[in-house]
């Protein structure tokens, strides 16, 4: 359906009646009739003034300033009412970018690939998910970055993850200084939505804070962390001497990541390969959202410039058919 924005301004259609009756034209003169027996001192020129008033270029003037009525009234086309979802959470992913996540011991597609391909294409499709939700994204190494503020753009999110690179946040772990970047970042929001996912494979190997006291500060800041650790138990490591397995995450700090997520009353998971980083994430996607009341936009395309152009068409016409006149 058809909206105008600003309806009250048709009430300016009359102005420039209202002009005319409070300024009117001034009355031409009449002048009586003379006879000048020299005809030839008349031009051609001057006989133009003698032709009948036209009509029609009162008419484009008057469906032109009608036009630029319409034009202001700002009309647009609504269409019909979307729900949005809405659950009220607040999400943060707290992704590792460490140099150990290069380790290529998960399998994606059935090829070996490093541990943060397989984040991103397992958690590019729970962003896509999570719709009504508002997520951010923090990347971390020696260092935590805010890499996406909280909002509601999953494309944007999705898109940053993917071009997150390992290495690119420093070669440590930091791991206290993520959570406490995330309790920073959520601090302000809803006290009964706040949750952050943390995803890492290794140690807490720098930083300025513990993640037991970045946990317990989330704790006072009502934050629900729940901790994943990434990688296989073991690997087959081919060389000269030939093949062995090795624990690739020999370096993981499970009781330090079972830490931090029961004391900020989340849990702590698991995921040696991809199948088990899709079920925790499915196990993820049935947290109790909290409700809140639908709410509904309708799309909306601007149409103001339509009748604005052909008023604007209007106005040139009469201008070079005046001047042709002249």
């Amino acid at each position: 359906m058809i909206h105008f924005e600003w309806p009250w301004l048709l009430a300016a259609l009359p102005l420039p009646l209202l002009i005319r009756w409070l300024m009117p034209a001034t009355v031409p003169i009449e002048q009586a009739a003379l006879k000048v027996p020299f005809l030839d001192d008349f031009s051609v020129e001057n006989s133009r003034a003698v032709l009948p008033t036209r009509k029609w270029p009162l008419f484009l003037m008057t469906l032109a300033w009608c036009l630029l009525i319409v034009a202001s009234t700002r009309p647009q086309w609504l269409g019909e009412p979307v729900e949005q979802a809405m659950s009220g959470r607040d999400l943060m992913l707290v992704v590792d970018l460490s140099p150990s996540m290069e380790a290529e011991d998960m399998v994606l597609n059935k090829k070996f690939v490093d541990r943060l391909t397989v984040i991103k294409s397992v958690a590019g499709e729970f962003i896509n998910r999570r719709v009504g939700d508002r997520l951010g994204l923090i990347l971390f190494g020696s260092q935590p970055y805010l890499q996406t503020p909280l909002t509601f753009d999953r494309k944007t999110v999705t898109t940053l993850l993917n071009e997150s690179v390992i290495g690119m946040a420093g070669d440590k772990t930091a791991i206290g200084d993520a959570i406490g970047l995330a309790v920073k970042r959520l601090k302000n929001q809803p006290a009964d939505s706040r949750v952050a996912i943390l995803l890492t494979d290794g140690a807490n190997t720098a930083g300025e804070i513990s993640p037991i006291k970045a946990a317990e500060l989330a704790k006072q800041n009502k934050l629900k962390v729940y901790t994943i650790g990434v990688g296989a138990d073991e690997m087959i490591v081919r060389s000269f001497f030939g093949s062995r397995k090795v624990n690739p995450s020999a370096d993981l700090d499970e009781t330090t990541l079972v830490k931090v997520a029961e004391t900020t009353g989340g849990r702590y998971f698991r995921a040696r390969n991809t199948d088990e980083l899709n079920n925790i994430y499915t196990l993820l996607d049935k947290l109790e959202p909290v409700e809140k009341d639908k709410q509904y936009f309708r799309p909306r395309s601007e149409l103001y410039f339509w009748p604005l152009s052909l008023a604007l068409a209007l106005v040139a016409c009469l201008c070079l058919t005046r001047m042709s006149l002249s």
